[in-house]
This record gives structure tokens, sequence and C-alpha cells, in this order.
């Protein structure tokens, strides 16, 4: 199958995929619910791609894919399933030194609620102003720099609360 060219619809949309696929993953704190997401929401952008209106696609995208996340919760929250994640044991490319300090971080994001996640996942990792992010999320912008706050606070409660020894400030 020929890749499509980087300037059409279709070739953006490529283009977007690995942040698509961090932002999924970080929203539904599972490899397997992430990938869905992910195909959902290409799915429905393709079929939609009349409704963009030629600006900012991947605020666009992200912002389908968070509705999309949020009707899928509020589905699933009349229907409660205990799933058991079977990518839990598969091995995977680790670009860091130190494995246990990856946990220690993806245990923190995992311990943030979903609000304070998505805003921490759009900010630090993908980039975005707060402006970007309060009109994908439809929050006020003050609501996103709150937010923003408390899971920086948050995270760094977690990885503290862990650390074996403690960390003490030079004087």
């Amino acid at each position: 199958m020929k890749k499509p060219p980087p300037d059409t619809f279709e070739g953006q949309i490529l283009a977007l995929l690995p942040s698509l696929r961090r932002y999924s993953r970080s929203l539904t704190r599972s490899d397997a619910e992430g990938e869905d997401l992910l195909q959902d929401c290409v799915e429905k952008v393709l079929a939609r791609r009349g409704q963009w209106r030629g600006l900012n696609l991947r605020g666009w995208v992200l912002t389908t894919m968070t509705n999309l996340y949020r009707n899928t919760r509020r589905a699933s929250s009349r229907d409660r399933l205990v799933e058991l994640d079977a990518a839990d044991g598969l091995a995977s490319p680790d670009n860091q030194a130190d494995p246990l300090e990856r946990l220690r971080l993806e245990q923190a994001l995992d311990s943030l609620s979903e609000e304070y996640r998505a805003v921490l996942m759009l900010v630090v990792i993908e980039g975005y102003s707060y402006s970007e992010v309060a009109t994908m999320l439809d929050i006020p912008i003050g609501t996103v720099m709150s937010r923003l706050s408390r899971a920086r606070q948050r995270m760094s409660e977690h990885v503290k609360a862990d650390n074996v020894i403690t960390l003490r400030r030079p004087k």
C-alpha cells in the first residue's frame, strides 16, 4: 500500500499518529484500550473530514479523541467490567537507563485523575499552550493552569514518597 503524500489530509493524520498514540494511552492507561481509542478516533476523523475548518488539525483531532474518550467512559460507567490487560507482560523497547524510574513515573501518572492527566499530557508532553488546551478540553484557562499545577504537585509527591533515601536540598 502506498503512503499518502504529506500535504494531503490523510498524510497529515498519518504524521500525527505517534502523538495521538501517546495521548490515547495516557488517557486510557492501557495499551490495548489506547489502541482502540486511537483507531476509533482516526476512523471518526477520516469519516468527518468535511467538518474540519482547515485550522489546527492536530488540535481538532486531539479534541475529537478527548470527546470520544469521555463518551466511552460515560457509557462504560454503567457497565463496569474488570479487564486483565494481557499486554502488561510484553517486552517493549526502553530507552531509559533506569527501568525502575520509568515504572515510578508511570505509577505516578496513573495515580492522577483523568482531568489532571489530560492537561499534563497536552501541555508537558504534546507542547500545547494553556489557551489551546482550554479550547480543546472546553474549560477555562484558569482551570487548565490549576489542574496542571496540581498534577505536577501530585506527581512530585508520589515520586518523592517512593524514595528510599530522603532527598535533601543543599544549604
